[in-house]
């Protein structure tokens, strides 16, 4: 048996029937057995059980697997399911896993060869056009459940038929079945139909999401030969005249990546320790760093050598977080471009802490955002781009004084075109999900209305919002045409932070921003976090669907979409 690093070696170098193995591997407790064949840039995948495999739940861990592989050769995945005993796939769903020239695309792509499976054909025009007389269901709050039954629960936003995709990969197939049945050779040479490409209708109509993979192309999509580019119609969703991206901010939530404090330890040299350190902490994680501009986290802890703590920690629900100073240059080399210090653990090692802390990550190459009356610049694409730190403490900028906070945000405008606000507010809890425009307490303590303190600096010139300190996903709204991210939960707490329940759920959230700051699209990459605080990709999308249940209950009337797959998408008139 090939050992387990030389499959995934083949695997990340494309080759279908390695990443079948690991498919396998991963999906042997379901009773489910995949088979994969890759022509040219598509690999194709069939799931097959006694039972027919659920679509949103399957596909949905077959595109994680096959995007963390991040194998270049395979640029389209399509994935099917069928039922033992049947001789079609049930259904079928399509996803683009690389970013795709829009200019290529403008033209419609003739196949090279006709499918030549005729019932195939069929089948495919026959549920093509079925599909097109169904209305799209409008996403509804979705009930949370378990992991294996949670899926069934979305609502069924992408299409069961693939169109063109479904019809050229059920000749694929085809062929690999013909193959088996004969014991020929059923890898990609014995395949010769053509690849399913990109419907004129995919987010590539909006220039903001031509960077992104698309969820699923329509139902019922035209084929190649029947549309020209003067046929295409424009998205439902995004403007065609959507004004180009100026900037794309990645951002994340609290990172704790360990405390040595009071006794446990951490590396706090660099070498092959900080390196196995972090590859135990950001492997699972760090390719979802990549395409950005700027990374932005909340570091909810202390980068000090300093050894007294300012807080009384044998009290019950106290704690002091001390990371080796090391741990700055972790960050940097993973990405991270800009990291708040206006929280509540800022101060753990007083005054010293907090000062040792700004001046680790400065000298590490990043920005560190959170000092009293400070505004952080930084310039991306000839675009600059304007940070302010705020909490619910006097010692930072405090979210209390809008007053003090809207002078703020009309000087950072003054020099930038893009001005960021990072907020540390809210109670803390697994039962503290939801937003309201209310005033929060934590513990008797004042945590803000976040609701008033983000749309009032909106209105003084703020672009994007970012909160954390609730320590779970909240909602998400645009207004004004700038996006506000309430609560971006926990992102790392490694031996520190409790990840129970929604604790664990977290996420990248991504923006794209045109020169003005307006919010032109971004996604939800769903990640959730162990026992320990690790993050890992999210197989079961729980943070997409929390975060889009959130945004419908909390702001009905924000024009903002969340599709199945977390991408942001304005509505516009």
């Amino acid at each position: 048996m090939v050992e387990h690093q030389t499959v995934l070696k083949l695997a990340r170098q494309g080759e279908a029937q390695a990443i079948a193995q690991l498919i396998n591997q991963a999906l042997a407790t379901k009773g489910i057995q995949g088979r994969a064949v890759r022509k040219a840039d598509c690999l194709h995948v069939l799931l097959e059980a006694s039972q027919l495999p659920e679509r949103l739940t399957y596909s949905r861990i077959v595109y994680a697997a096959v995007l963390c592989l991040r194998a270049p050769s395979i640029q389209i995945l399509q994935v099917y399911g069928r039922q033992q005993g049947e001789k079609l796939p049930a259904w079928s769903q399509a996803f683009r896993l690389k970013p795709v020239d829009a200019a290529a695309n403008s033209q419609p792509v003739q196949p090279n060869h006709a499918p030549k499976a005729p019932v195939a054909t069929q089948t495919a025009t026959i549920l093509a056009k079925s599909a097109d007389s169904v209305e799209p269901a409008k996403p509804q709050p979705v009930a949370s459940a378990s992991p294996a039954s949670r899926s069934k629960l979305v609502p069924v936003a992408l299409s069961v038929c693939a169109g063109l995709g479904f019809l050229t990969g059920l000749s694929y197939l085809n062929a690999m079945e013909e193959a088996q049945e004969t014991g020929a050779d059923s890898g990609p040479d014995a395949l010769t139909t053509a690849t399913p490409q990109p419907t004129s209708t995919s987010p590539l109509d909006n220039p903001a999401l031509a960077t992104f993979p698309a969820a699923s192309p329509p139902s019922a999509a035209p084929t190649p030969s029947s549309l020209t580019p003067a046929d295409s119609p424009p998205s439902p969703i995004a403007s065609p005249t959507a004004a180009p991206v100026a900037v794309t901010i990645k951002a994340v939530g609290d990172i704790i990546p360990g405390s040595n404090y009071p006794g446990k330890w951490l590396p706090s040299e660099p070498g092959e320790q900080l390196a196995a350190e972090t590859e135990m902490l950001f492997g699972n994680i760090k390719p979802f760093f990549n395409e950005a501009d700027i990374l932005f986290g909340n570091f909810e802890s202390t980068l000090t050598d300093y050894p007294y703590p300012a807080k009384d920690t044998s009290q019950g629900m106290t704690f002091a977080f001390r990371t080796p100073p090391v741990y700055a240059q972790m960050l940097k080399e993973l990405g991270f471009d800009v990291l708040s210090v206006a929280n509540n653990h800022s101060f753990d090692f007083g005054d010293q802490g907090f000062a040792d802390t700004i001046n680790h990550i400065e000298q590490a190459g990043m920005k560190a955002v959170g000092k009293k009356g400070q505004i952080v610049y930084t310039t991306v694409n000839n675009v600059t781009v304007a940070f302010i730190g705020f909490s619910y403490l006097p010692d930072h900028n405090q979210m209390h004084d809008l007053a003090t906070a809207g002078t703020l945000v009309q000087e950072a405008k003054k020099q930038a075109q893009i001005v960021v606000i990072s907020v540390h507010a809210g109670a803390e809890g697994s039962d503290q999900v939801h937003t309201r425009d209310q005033t929060e307490y934590f513990f008797g303590e004042d945590r803000g209305n976040l609701v008033q303190f983000a749309r009032g600096l909106v209105d003084q010139g703020a672009d994007l919002i970012l909160g954390h300190g609730p320590h779970v996903p909240r909602a998400v709204e645009l207004y004004q045409g700038k996006l506000i991210a309430y609560s971006l939960g926990n992102f790392v707490g490694y031996e520190t932070l409790s990840t129970v329940g929604t604790l664990g759920y977290s996420l990248i959230l991504q923006a794209q921003m045109d020169a003005n700051g307006d919010f032109i699209g971004g996604r939800i990459i769903p990640v959730a976090l162990n026992g320990h605080g690790i993050p890992k990709l999210d197989d079961f999308f729980q943070s997409v669907v929390l975060i889009r249940n959130l945004t419908l209950t909390d702001f009905p009337q924000t024009p903002l979409r969340i599709d199945d797959m977390g991408y942001l998408l304005p509505v516009r008139n």
